[in-house]
């Protein structure tokens, strides 16, 4: 009975929601019809089937079903909305609906969907998992360091709205890793009857289940599940190309301003040129020169082999993360600009030459090829990336192996939304100075 409530409050607080981007659209109607624009009147009872059409997607979604991370709802949201607009003006047109209907109101009413309705979700939830009433007991099962990796994400991560009970749980999560066949499906068959939901955590981590498919044998009571290398399907390959230019091209713009700033800068606070080149490997293992501004000084390596002599730590540390700690050839506004990761936009114009993407596994310098090792014709089978999935889980917190597994696991796993939410969370360490150096 709680979940019912749980699910029809959640329901009808999206349904109150949708109604108030209505009125606000109407609003921003008003707005425009000063400057000339003719709107035909919509009133609310007319606007029904479009506000029903929504529902019926995020329920198809199943977002009323499951307790998502915020980055996997905010994608079924966006794709229910982006649905439902094309949905909308299908009826209009078959129906013949279309001309009393305003396309320009319907076009700014899903624009304030897409913007304002993820926030919306992200400010309820907070708001009522505040509430005890509206968290969920679950239970966690496997090896004592998996289930301590995926207790401290299920607490840490407040959008999930979970609790750890181990008395009183509707929910159990199985985590594969570690336990035999025998005891996974004795833990299931104890559990059945008195949990609503199991959850299955693969042992196998380098593949992301939720972009892959499971197929049924009935005969043979057997499943399989099916998933692709998703970067290398040529498809995907042209829509990772124009997402990368259709991007760079719009913040170009901006480029050549902060361009201006920083050149400027570099010029006052040391001699020498404002670009830094240097040879990367690109896709396939090709060499190209990428671009950078300038962070150290001209004469940086006599700089750096005195202060080696002095600080032999710093050696052990090059040799786990391959990039010293204080990094003495580093400028004052170097300093600055990799604080902020400033140092990196002149990559943009490598994107424009198609020797590199928005996001991708990092540039590696040739001499790091031996370290890579058995993983380069995964990793080298794609362009290099200004950023990428190292960058926001950990960045310098990482050792050369584990930014080698997150790359391998990004190139395996590709999508689009992947790219979109590296991106988001890009901009997030950037501004908060978070894992940079």
């Amino acid at each position: 009975m709680r979940k019912i409530l749980i699910k029809f409050s959640f329901i009808i607080f999206d349904i109150i929601f949708l109604i108030l981007i209505f009125y606000l659209s109407k609003l921003i109607r008003l707005y425009f019809v000063q400057y000339g624009l003719v709107f035909n009147d919509i009133s609310l009872n007319d606007f029904l089937f479009v506000i029903i059409i929504i529902e019926i997607l995020f329920y198809h979604e199943k977002i009323y079903n499951y307790r998502f991370d915020f980055w996997q709802e905010f994608f079924k949201i966006e794709k229910a909305i982006f649905l439902s607009f094309f949905i909308t003006l299908t009826i209009l047109a078959l129906t013949k609906m279309n001309i009393q209907y305003s396309r320009l109101f319907i076009i700014i009413y899903f624009i304030n969907l897409i913007i304002l309705l993820p926030l919306y979700k992200y400010t309820t939830k907070y708001i009522f998992f505040k509430f005890s009433f509206y968290k969920e007991p679950i239970l966690i099962i496997g090896k004592k360091d998996m289930v301590k990796k995926i207790r401290k994400e299920m607490l840490s991560n407040w959008y999930f709205g979970y609790y750890i009970d181990k008395k009183m749980f509707d929910n159990i999560i199985i985590v594969s890793k570690g336990l035999d066949i025998k005891s996974i499906d004795r833990i299931i068959d104890k559990n059945y009857k008195r949990c609503k939901n199991i959850f299955i955590v693969p042992f196998l981590s380098s593949i992301n289940f939720a972009h892959s498919d499971v197929l049924e044998y009935s005969n043979i009571r057997l499943n399989s599940v099916h998933f692709k290398n998703q970067l290398f399907i040529k498809k995907n390959i042209i829509i990772k190309k124009i997402s990368d230019k259709l991007i760079t091209l719009s913040i170009f713009p901006f480029f050549i301003i902060l361009h201006f700033i920083i050149s400027i800068l570099i010029k006052i606070d040391s001699n020498g040129s404002i670009f830094y080149k240097q040879n990367r490997l690109g896709k396939y293992g090709k060499t190209f020169k990428i671009y950078k501004y300038r962070t150290m000084y001209e004469d940086g390596d006599k700089i750096l082999k005195e202060y080696l002599k002095n600080n032999k730590e710093e050696i052990d540390y090059y040799n786990k993360y391959h990039k010293y700690k204080n990094d003495p050839r580093v400028t004052k506004i170097g300093k600055l600009l990799r604080k902020t990761s400033l140092d990196e936009l002149p990559q943009i114009i490598n994107i424009l030459k198609s020797e590199m993407s928005l996001v991708g596994p990092r540039p590696y310098m040739l001499k790091e090829l031996e370290y890579i090792g058995d993983f380069k014709d995964i990793i080298l089978k794609v362009s290099p990336g200004i950023t990428g999935l190292w960058q926001v889980s950990g960045r310098n917190d990482l050792s050369f192996n584990e930014r080698i597994e997150l790359e391998k696991w990004y190139v395996k796993n590709w999508s689009l939304l992947l790219d979109i939410t590296i991106i988001f969370k890009t901009l997030k360490v950037v501004l908060l100075q978070k894992g940079s150096k």
